[in-house]
C-alpha cells in the first residue's frame, strides 16, 4: 500500500504553499511505503535496537526527507495517508479515515493551538474532522468519527511535523504520523549543538476511548565528536533530549494535569507536582550522516520507595539547514493509564527546534 504524504511546506501557516511534504517519486530521497531506510553510510547508521520509520529510500544528506508511521491492521496505526494542506483556506484532506466525512480537516474551535512561542517556533495548529456525512440517497446525517490533526511548521519552512489521531475506539484507533526536511543538511564535524523549541501532541488510549492534547518544552543537544569510532564501531555523535513543562488537556482545551497527577500521586504514594520529564537515552550509533536520528526516550516517577519507570517509547527526528541549524521529529511513548485499570496510554507527540 503506498502512503503518498502531500502536505504542503510553508513558511506559516496561512501563507503561501511551497514544495509538497511528500515526494513520490522513485530515485536518490524518494518515498516509498515499501521500506525503510537504515541511512547506513560511510560513516555509519543507525544500528541500535530503534529503526527509521518507512519513507524515504537511498537519502543523502542533500535530499529532502519525509518519514511516515508504519500500518498497523490491528492498531490502525499508519493508515492516515494523502495527508495535504491548503494555505489558502487553513484546511487539511486526509484520506483511508473510515467515517472522516469530506475528508476535510478545519481549524479547530474549542482548541485552535498548543503551546506558545518559543526560541522563534510558533504553536502548533490544531484541526478538527469533519462531525457528520450525509446519506447519499436520503440525506439522513450521519455521526463521524472525532479525529484531530497537529500540525507545525519551521519559521525556515525548512521542517514540518503533523500527526493525526482519533479517541473514538475501544482501543488505539486510525491515525498516522508524518515528518519532514525540505532540502538538505551541512553537519558540523566537530563541537556540540544546543536546540530548542516547541513540542505538542496527541494521546490515545487501548482498553478505554478518549482523546488528549498534550504540550511541552523540547531540548536537545548533539555531541558531534563524542564517541571513538575505534570503540563503537559506527557513528561518532551522541544524542541527548528532553521534553518538560508538559500539560495535558482535555478534548474541549480544558487542563486535566491535576488530576492525572492526583491518581499518580495515588499510584506512587507520594505526592507528585509535576509530570515527569521525558529523556532521551544518550547512547552511539544514533544519527547517520544523512541527519536522521531514532532512538530510545523514556520518563520516571518519585515513589515511596524510590523512583519507578513510567513511560518507555521511541523519537525520531531529522536534521536540517546550514550546521544543522534545526531539528524535527516524533515521539511515541506508552505507559499504563493514571487512575484506571487494563488501560494503556499512548503519547504521540511531534516537535521542532532550533538552534540556539
Amino acid at each position: 500500500m503506498k502512503f503518498g504524504y502531500a502536505l504542503a511546506a510553508v513558511v506559516a501557516l496561512g501563507a503561501c504553499s511551497g514544495n509538497p511534504l511528500g515526494d513520490t517519486t522513485s530515485g536518490s530521497g524518494s518515498s516509498s511505503s515499501g521500506s525503510s531506510s537504515s541511512g547506513s553510510s560511510s560513516s555509519g547508521g543507525i544500528s541500535g535496537s530503534t529503526t527509521l520509520p518507512p519513507g524515504t529510500t537511498s537519502p543523502t544528506a542533500s535530499s529532502n526527507i519525509v518519514r511516515y508511521e508504519a500500518t498497523d491492521g490491528t492498531t490502525g496505526s499508519g493508515y492516515a495517508t494523502n495527508v495535504v494542506y491548503d494555505a489558502g483556506t487553513d484546511t487539511f484532506t486526509v484520506q483511508n479515515l473510515p467515517f472522516s466525512g469530506a475528508k476535510t480537516f478545519n481549524r479547530g474551535t474549542a482548541v485552535s493551538q498548543l503551546g506558545v512561542t518559543t526560541n522563534g517556533v510558533s504553536p502548533f495548529a490544531v484541526y478538527e474532522g469533519p462531525t457528520t456525512a450525509a446519506d447519499a440517497i436520503t440525506g439522513t446525517s450521519i455521526s463521524q468519527f472525532g479525529y484531530r490533526a497537529i500540525y507545525a511548521v519551521s519559521p525556515s519552512g525548512k521542517t514540518q511535523v503533523g500527526i493525526v489521531r482519533t479517541g473514538d475506539f475501544i482501543n488505539y484507533g486510525f491515525g498516522g504520523y508524518v515528518y519532514q526536511r525540505n532540502g538538505g543538511v551541512t553537519l558540523p564535524a566537530s563541537g556540540q549543538a544546543n536546540y530548542s523549541g516547541n513540542y505538542a501532541g496527541l494521546i490515545d488510549f487501548d482498553g478505554q476511548g478518549g482523546l488528549e492534547y498534550t504540550t511541552g518544552t523540547m531540548a536537545m543537544a548533539i555531541d558531534f565528536t563524542a564517541f571513538n569510532t575505534s570503540q563503537t564501531g559506527t557513528g561518532v555523535n551522541a544524542v541527548s533530549g528532553t521534553v518538560s513543562n508538559r500539560q495535558i488537556y482535555d478534548i474541549n482545551g480544558n487542563v486535566v494535569t491535576p488530576s492525572v497527577l492526583a491518581a499518580l500521586s495515588t499510584q506512587q504514594q507520594v505526592t507528585i507536582t509535576a509530570l515527569p520529564t521525558l529523556v532521551f537515552t544518550v547512547q552511539p550509533s544514533v544519527m547517520t550522516a544523512n541527519g536522521e536520528i531514532a532512538g530510545d526516550v523514556t520518563s520516571s516517577l518519585p515513589g515511596k520507595n524510590g523512583p519507578t519507570a513510567y513511560e518507555t517509547g521511541t523519537y525520531y527526528a531529522v536534521l536540517a539547514g546550514t550546521n544543522a541549524s534545526e531539528v524535527a521529529g516524533i515521539i511515541v511513548v506508552t505507559s499504563a493509564a493514571p487512575g484506571a485499570t487494563g488501560v494503556t496510554q499512548r503519547e504521540t507527540g511531534g516537535f521542532i527546534a532550533q538552534r540556539q
